[in-house]
């Protein structure tokens, strides 16, 4: 479609040119024709093959085509029959305006060859337009004082047809007073003119109502009509009247912008334009031609701005009445503004104090005044504070108040006081302000520090290393800045012999309390000293505390076997009968251990033995006995070494070696061994030995017995008994109870060592217990009570 477009467009140009080149060329010769306008499309204006002297064929075969001067397709030429039809409705008055006559211009053009021909088509005008005013109503203002023969223009009609068709007359409907004048025009156009015939009365008739009609020159006529409204002006002969020359009214400070304030309204006994008024304010000053307005027309006084009787109480408004010929009349408006209750109490601070000593009283806070701007119960006031409050409010002079406070104040109990002071006045509705004012109460130094407890007690692992944070001290001074810093030191201690400086230090600034070097339990179980704490106000104030530093065990010492002795000597050598019934107490060993608590709970295990299996040790005390019969291929020499370990974490031991000697009785303390029979120098200088050994031994057992017990008794001040070993305070561990339930040394056996009275009878007395022996009637028959026994009481049997 759009190639097809452009190829039609084309051929159009063409067309054209060939039409303006065979303008030139061709015949001077034309054919007119003409049309009335508004005539149907399709309608035929002529037979153009008849008027050209063509055939319909050669129409057809040499491409006729009628074309316009403005490119515009106004007629159709029918190849098959060469009628020239019309291709739409002419307008004339549209096509050529008033111009006369109205003729377009056609080609028709032949091709083979190529000819051209002039047409002319003249487009007739018909009476299809009515003549019509632009105006509905012509309004025409005469005084009625104009004198008869006075013309008056008036606007023409207006008709888009020409020639007769056009507007020919005009014509007035019936009346008394005028007529219609139709004056001659140089441009040959119609102009109606009103001609006044009769003289006005305006008392009689104020106005009129004419009809002008325009009429053409068609058959039938045409017609258009528009009204004449004629209005007779009154002549001036009165002056506005106010029914009074002074007007009153009241009007309250808070009426809104735009309200209606009062209506001034004048009579004038003219009509018309003199009969009419404008209001205006006269010799009025800024003040009220800012505050009101009039409405010019009305007369009605309204609010411009905001009243105010603070500032105004009233306005004196003088108003003057115009009329439309100049003459006017004047009258006075006082506005009286009446107060009412829109503002607030206003406060005002002379003089303020912000912060006052706790400890004053009556102490002048501040010092204000206050002031209302109503008048009236409107601007009567009452000031007041809050009831529970240590100040009062104290009336000075005029409106003036002083805040002062009660009493001496506490900055503990309230640091900080927020006063409100309410001024409210005695307006409808009451209005009130308030006015906020924070006192803070200086401090004063009226506190002591005072410690969070009266006494601390502090626990300490002994062994510590030095300068170890061991605990912390605290103290809160109630009171604040400087008079609150509180400084921590260390009191002379009561003890003198106490040595606190080289024990215990302390940071002055947050109370922490440090260990100055290690301490030791075995030493120093336990010790007291006072520490205090002092502000820094003026004066300083103070306050002390105890403080209670337990040391703690630690499992730093290892058991110490007292007996028998391992100091590297002879050994020591106990003697057992071969005769010895199971159970048979071969020697108790005695140990003891530095700690305390469980750290000092001993226990006893035998770790090796020549023949395992032959004797026992008792895990809570110690005991070694025989665990089974002895017979005679036994071994006389056994050598058993046992065991001592606490009950620490982690546990430390020693270890006590024993050696046994197995002999037929106790009247010869050396029996020859069965695998050689020793001389008899031999057994002497064996029973010397044995003699010195026990007596060492015996002699270091009962010295270091009563060594520790002296320590015992320095450090913890408690009696001991000669003989016993230390016995653990509380209970014992489930695998440490003692049958006897009396600890590691059971108070049930006591033993007795002593060597021989003379050296001529060789003989030796061994440890006896001084409870009775068990006794073995029958060997056979006890053997299972012995078994029972034995497992009983915890035997370690290697």
């Amino acid at each position: 479609m759009e190639i097809r477009g452009s190829l039609d467009l084309r051929k159009r140009q063409v067309l054209i040119f060939l039409v303006l080149l065979g303008l030139s060329r061709a015949d001077t010769e034309s054919a007119h024709y003409s049309v009335a306008e508004e005539t149907e499309i399709g309608s035929f204006v002529a037979n153009l093959a008849r008027d050209l002297g063509l055939g319909v064929e050669e129409l057809s075969s040499r491409e006729a085509r009628v074309v316009s001067d403005d490119n515009k397709k106004y007629l159709h030429l029918d190849l098959l029959t060469g009628d020239l039809l019309l291709n739409e409705k002419l307008d004339r008055d549209e096509l050529c305006g008033s111009t006369e006559p109205c003729v377009l211009h056609f080609q028709v053009v032949l091709e083979n060859p190529l000819q051209f021909f002039r047409v002319e088509l003249h487009v007739k005008d018909i009476n299809d337009h009515s003549p019509t005013f632009l105006d509905k109503e012509i309004l025409i203002k005469i005084s009625e004082g104009t004198t008869i023969g006075t013309t008056f223009l008036m606007e023409s009609a207006q008709d888009l047809d020409v020639g007769s068709n056009s507007l020919q007359n005009y014509t007035i409907s019936p009346n008394s007073h005028f007529y219609i004048k139709i004056p001659d025009s140089s441009d040959r156009k119609i102009y109606p003119e009103l001609v006044l015939d009769r003289s006005l009365d305006y008392e009689q008739e104020a106005e009129l109502r004419l009809t002008l009609t325009a009429l053409d020159g068609g058959s039938p006529p045409k017609s258009g009509t528009t009204l004449v409204l004629i209005k007779v002006l009154d002549i001036n002969d009165n002056a506005p009247e106010f029914p009074q020359s002074l007007y009153e009214v009241q009007v309250p400070e808070d009426r809104p912008i735009g309200s209606w304030i009062v209506t001034i309204s004048a009579k004038d006994l003219d009509a018309g334009n003199y009969g009419k008024i404008s209001y205006t304010f006269f010799h009025a000053s800024e003040d009220i031609r800012k505050t009101f307005e009039i409405n010019p027309i009305s007369g009605e006084v309204n609010l411009r701005s905001p009243l105010d009787f603070e500032v105004i109480q009233s306005y004196t408004i003088n108003i003057q009445a115009t009329d439309g010929g100049g003459l006017s009349g004047k009258c006075t408006l006082l506005v009286k503004v009446m107060d009412i209750n829109d503002n607030p109490p206003e406060v005002t601070i002379s003089s303020i104090t912000k912060r006052i000593p706790e400890n004053a009283s009556e102490t002048l806070v501040a010092l204000f005044s206050v002031v209302d701007q109503d008048s009236g119960d409107n601007g009567r006031m009452i000031c007041s504070i809050e009831d529970n409050l240590p100040f009062f409010l104290k009336p000075t002079f005029k409106n003036f108040f002083t805040l002062v406070s009660e009493k001496a104040l506490d900055r503990e109990s309230q640091a900080e006081y927020n006063i409100t002071i309410t001024v409210t006045d005695l307006g409808t509705p009451r209005l009130k302000t308030e006015y906020n004012i924070t006192v803070l109460v200086s401090d004063v130094n009226d506190n002591a520090p005072t410690f969070t407890r009266t006494s601390y007690t502090l626990f300490v692992r002994e062994n510590n290393s030095p300068a170890l944070h061991i605990g912390s001290v605290s103290a809160t001074d109630r009171d604040s800045g400087t008079n609150a810093q509180v400084t921590y030191s260390l009191l002379p201690p009561q003890d003198p012999h106490l040595p606190l400086a080289s024990l215990v230090s302390i940071n002055t600034d947050n109370g922490h309390l440090f260990a100055l070097r290690s301490l030791d339990y075995e030493a120093l179980q336990e010790f007291e000293f006072r520490v205090g704490a002092t502000d820094r106000g003026s004066p300083e104030l103070s306050s002390e505390a105890l403080v209670r530093v337990l040391v703690l065990d630690a499992n730093d010492n290892s058991p110490f076997v007292l007996y028998p002795l391992q100091n590297g000597s002879a050994p020591c050598t106990e003697l057992v009968p071969r005769a010895a019934e199971p159970g048979y107490l071969v020697t108790k060993v005695v140990a003891v251990d530095g700690d305390s608590g469980q750290n000092a709970w001993l226990s006893y295990q035998l770790l090796k033995a020549t023949e395992p299996g032959l004797f026992g040790v008792w895990a809570h005390n110690g005991e070694v006995r025989t665990a089974r019969l002895l017979s005679e291929r036994e071994a006389a020499k056994h050598r058993l070494v046992v065991l001592v370990k606490d009950n620490g974490e982690p546990p430390r031991s020693a270890t006590a070696t024993l050696h046994v000697l197995l002999v037929d009785g106790f009247s010869q303390p050396y029996l020859p061994l069965p695998e050689a029979v020793p001389a008899q120098a031999q057994a002497d200088s064996l029973t010397v030995y044995l003699v010195v050994a026990l007596a060492s031994v015996s002699s270091l057992f009962l010295l270091s017995v009563l060594l520790f017990v002296a320590v015992r008794l320095c450090r913890r001040s408690r009696a001991a008994s000669v003989g016993r070993c230390s016995v653990p305070e509380g209970p014992f561990p489930g695998h440490l109870v003692d049958v006897s339930g009396t600890g590691t040394l059971s108070q049930s056996y006591q033993y007795e060592v002593c060597l021989t009275g003379g050296s001529g009878t060789n003989e030796f007395k061994f440890l006896k217990p001084i409870i009775p022996n068990f006794q073995v009637h029958d060997t056979g028959k006890n053997m299972g009570e012995i078994e029972n026994f034995r497992n009983s009481f915890g035997f370690n049997i290697e």
